[in-house]
Order: C-alpha cells, then structure tokens, then sequence
C-alpha cells in the first residue's frame, strides 16, 4: 500500500516491463475467455498428463511429521498421503494457518508475520448494454479501445489518490486499468453487448469502520462517477455493476489482506527476500514442503514464473534423491 513517490515503488514499473508476449516486449496478453479461461486451459493440459485435480475440496491443514510434509487433510476429513507438498497459496496462509506454528522456527515465522499484505486495489466489472464512448479517442482510432484504458493524468493525480485512502479510505477520483474484453473475445457478452473490466485503486483493506454493502455501493459509484468525466455516456449503458473490494478479494480468492500480488513488491520483499531471506529458493523450513505461488520470486503478475522456478528445484531435488 504505497504511493506512486513513496521509496522503491519505482521497481512495479519495472517489474511489469520485464515481460514480453510472443517476442514482443513489454506486451500484455488476453486470453480467451479471460483468466478463468487460462486456469481452465491448464487444468485441461494437466489432467491429459494423468493429473487429479478435486474440486470444492478446500486444504484444512498440511500434515507434518518429524519436520517432513506428508500430505494434506481436507475440510471434508479426507487425507491424501504425498512425497513432496508444493503450496501456492499465500506465504501467511501456507504458514499461519495450514501448518501449525510449532513445526516452524521462529525467525522464519517473525518474517512471515511482518509480511507486507496490505491490498490497496478493488475489481469492478460492469456489464453494458452497448459500447462506450471515449470523446478523447477520434472514430478513426476505436481500435484503441482494445487495449488498456488508464485513468491516470498526472503523477499527482496518483499521489492524490494514494493521500484519500492511506488513512482508512478511499480515493476520491481513482485511478483505473480498465479493458472491454469483449472487444477481443465476442463470447464473452450477447451480441452488441459488452463486458467492462476494471482494475481500481485506492481502497484501503482497513477501511474506518470497515467494509459493507453500503460503502461498497458508495465507493462503486465514486468509480462510475470518475469513468463518466472520461466517457459521459457510460452511466446510460451500464446493464449490471459488481465490486470486490480487497475485503472481497481476501475472502473469494485467499488472498491475505485482498493484496493480489500475495505482498508488496518492495525492496525488502523482493528476490532473496521473498517470502524470506533464510528461504527464498521455493524450499520452506519443512522438508519436502514447497512454495510455489505469487508469495515466491519473482511475485505476482500472471506469469507462471514463480511455478516453473519452484518445478526446475522439485525437479532438482527429486533427480538428487534418485541419484543418492
């Protein structure tokens, strides 16, 4: 939760920039049927590789025995015996709540506890009866509407954001990262409708007083109402409205205090450091536990990267022991 002149904060920039999407760097890519659509194409490929994947089956714990994972029981009693556990949940929720405290040394724990997690971002999604206008964006140029739209003019615009929200609120004109993928993938809306994704900040996960409807309504329409100085039709065509607050975000998805990138990507949680100086190569003070999600190197954005380094050390190991 930090603002765009805040120290370090210079390195998101970069760590979006790392990328690049079939040689092209620097690009973002859409994949049909969004993101749950490329959560479904993994599972499809998994699965034709022999992997079981149980559904609605949420992990209540990690079994350890003599400083070793050996499985996992589930919220519905079963209990799955396993060589090697390989989380990618969150870094608190692996080990705040699925392992108990005492199989953990407590400097590991001391770094898990102070992990950054504060979300500072909310998800709305707008259906519209229609596309929007941008008066900004001449009818020659509409294509652009295919790409992303930043509501962002100035640097203090930002950091003015960042002030409203930073002691318990929300920004009063927010900055956004919207997209209308239904520009790129017609499926997802009827024909001649379209589906309005936005990326929102800032919203503080500790709001005075806390979230609820009734403030989730109201700082929605602070959303709409910032959109609507940049396209003054928008209000008339809007179908349906949902907010997720990072109240939301935790709860939905288990993303520890609604931070979507599982923890700040600041300089003391970055690269060695990440989750923890001691344990920052996807292995945990737990033989034969592994972390391999956003909370690892090189952190969030839908990368795959953090899973594919945590596979090359399973890997490694697992050729090691066969060797031995």
């Amino acid at each position: 939760f930090l603002g765009v002149r805040s120290p370090g904060t210079g390195y998101v920039l970069l760590h979006h920039y790392l990328g690049e999407l079939n040689g092209v760097p620097r690009a973002w890519g859409f994949a049909r049927g969004g993101t749950g659509g490329l959560s479904q194409a993994i599972a499809r490929a998994a699965k034709a590789h022999g992997v079981e994947i149980f559904e609605d089956c949420p992990v209540e714990k990690i079994l350890v025995e003599n400083g070793r994972a050996v499985g996992v029981a589930t919220q519905k009693g079963d209990e799955f015996r396993a060589d090697r556990v390989i989380s990618a949940a969150h870094a608190k929720v692996t080990f705040t709540h699925l392992v108990d405290r005492s199989h953990l040394p407590p400097e590991y724990l001391a770094d898990i506890d102070r992990w950054n997690t504060r979300g500072p971002s909310c998800k709305v999604n707008l259906a519209l009866d229609s596309l929007p206008d941008f008066p900004a964006i001449p009818e020659a140029k509409k294509g652009l509407l295919r790409g992303s739209i930043e509501i962002a003019p100035s640097v203090d615009y930002l950091e003015r954001a960042y002030d409203d929200a930073k002691y318990g609120g929300w920004a009063k004109r927010p900055f956004m990262d919207a997209l209308i993928p239904s520009l790129l993938d017609p499926n997802l809306a009827p024909p001649g409708k379209h589906v309005m994704s936005l990326f929102v900040q800032y919203a503080d996960y500790n709001l005075e007083g806390g979230w609820n409807e009734e403030k989730k309504s109201q700082f929605l329409e602070t959303v709409i109402d910032t959109l609507c100085e940049h396209s003054p039709d928008l209000r008339n065509k809007i179908l349906h409205k949902h907010i997720m607050t990072p109240v939301d975000l935790e709860k939905t998805f288990g993303l520890t205090g609604g931070h979507i990138f599982h923890g700040e990507l600041t300089l003391p949680q970055l690269f060695f450091m990440r989750p923890s100086p001691q344990w920052a190569n996807y292995r945990t003070p737990i033989q034969n536990l592994w972390m391999c999600g956003s909370s690892c190197h090189p952190g969030g954005c839908i990368t795959g990267a953090p899973g594919r380094n945590a596979a090359m050390e399973v890997l490694a190991d697992v050729k090691e022991t066969v060797t031995a």
